[in-house]
C-alpha cells in the first residue's frame, strides 16, 4: 500500500518539529504514516487470522449509507475511547468509515504512527489480503466543513481524491495548516482522549522523517505478524463497534473481534 502522505507530513513538519525532535531523542521512536523506505517484511501468509468479514475483500460492495450521527467505541490495548461521527461534515468519509467499522476492518490494526503533539494514525489492515483489496479503493474528497482541532478524525491522503482507509486523530489544533490543504474531518473523540494521547510513540516517526517506525508498505505486505515481530510495543485495536445512531437506536455493530494476540495499534 503506497499511500505516501508526503503532502500532509512535509507541509506540517514545521509545526510538529519540536514534538518530533523530542520523540526521536528518546531511546524509542514514534509511529509513522506513509513511508516508502524499504523495510524487511515477513511473508503475507504468516499474518494471523483477523476474524474480519470476508466482504472486506470486495470493497466495491460496501456502500451502506451511515446514520446522520453515529458513535464508534474503540477497545484498544491501552484502553477505550469513543468517536462521534457527524455525516454532514464529510458524507463520503463518514460512509466509508461506517462500512469499515461495521465489517471489522480495524480489528487488530495498529496505531502505527504516533507523533506527540501532532497526530495518531491508523487504518492499515492486520490482514495483508485485505490491505491489498483496499489499496485502490479511493473515495472522492469531501469539502472541509469541520476543522482539524485536537481530537478530530480526518483521512490521510497523498493528493486529490486519494482517501482510502487510513485516518488520523489530531493530537493538537492543526486547523491552521491542514484545513486549507483539504483535510476534511468527519468525527471527533468524545471520550477517552487521554487514552489516545498515551498510545505508544516510542518508535519515532516515519523512516523518511528520521524515525524508526514501520513503513506503510511493510505493514501492508506483512500485516500484524510483521508488526508483532518488529514493533512489538505498538498499541492495537481489539474491537471497533458502531454503538448508536442519531435516532438513539443501536446501529449495525462491528463484530467485537478479539485479537489473536495482544498487539499493537495504529494511526
Amino acid at each position: 500500500m503506497k499511500r505516501i502522505l508526503a503532502w500532509l507530513f512535509l507541509c506540517a513538519l514545521a509545526i510538529a518539529a519540536p514534538a518530533i525532535a523530542a520523540a526521536q531523542a528518546s531511546t524509542s521512536s514514534s509511529q509513522s504514516t506513509a513511508p516508502k523506505n524499504a523495510v524487511k517484511t515477513g511473508p503475507a501468509s504468516s499474518a494471523p487470522r483477523t476474524g474480519s468479514d470476508p466482504a472486506l475483500l470486495h470493497p466495491a460492495t460496501l456502500k451502506a449509507q451511515a446514520p446522520d450521527v453515529y458513535e464508534v467505541k474503540f477497545v484498544t490495548s491501552k484502553g477505550d475511547f469513543v468517536v462521534e461521527v457527524t455525516r454532514a461534515w464529510a458524507p463520503l468519509g463518514a460512509d466509508r468509515f461506517y462500512n469499515l467499522v461495521k465489517h471489522g476492518f480495524f480489528t487488530n490494526a495498529s496505531f502505527f504512527r504516533v507523533v506527540p503533539g501532532f497526530v495518531v494514525q491508523f487504518g492499515i489492515s492486520a490482514d495483508p489480503k485485505i490491505s491489498a483489496a483496499w489499496e485502490t479503493g479511493n473515495i472522492r474528497d469531501d469539502p472541509v466543513r469541520a476543522s482539524n482541532k485536537m481530537g478530530y478524525l480526518t483521512y490521510a491522503m497523498g493528493g486529490r481524491n486519494t482517501r482510502t482507509t487510513q485516518v488520523f486523530i489530531n493530537l493538537r489544533d492543526n486547523s491552521s495548516s491542514l484545513d486549507s490543504m483539504g483535510f476534511a474531518p468527519f468525527g471527533q473523540v468524545t471520550s477517552g482522549m487521554d487514552v489516545v494521547a498515551q498510545l505508544y510513540s516510542g518508535y519515532g516517526d516515519l523512516p523518511e522523517m528520521g524515525g524508526r517506525g514501520p513503513s506503510e508498505d511493510a505493514i501492508a505486505k506483512g500485516g500484524k505478524a510483521y508488526l508483532d515481530k518488529n514493533f512489538p510495543m505498538l498499541d492495537s485495536i481489539k474491537a471497533a463497534t458502531v454503538n448508536s445512531s442519531s435516532s438513539g437506536a443501536p446501529a449495525s455493530g462491528a463484530a467485537a473481534h478479539q485479537p489473536a494476540a495482544s498487539g499493537s495499534s495504529k494511526p
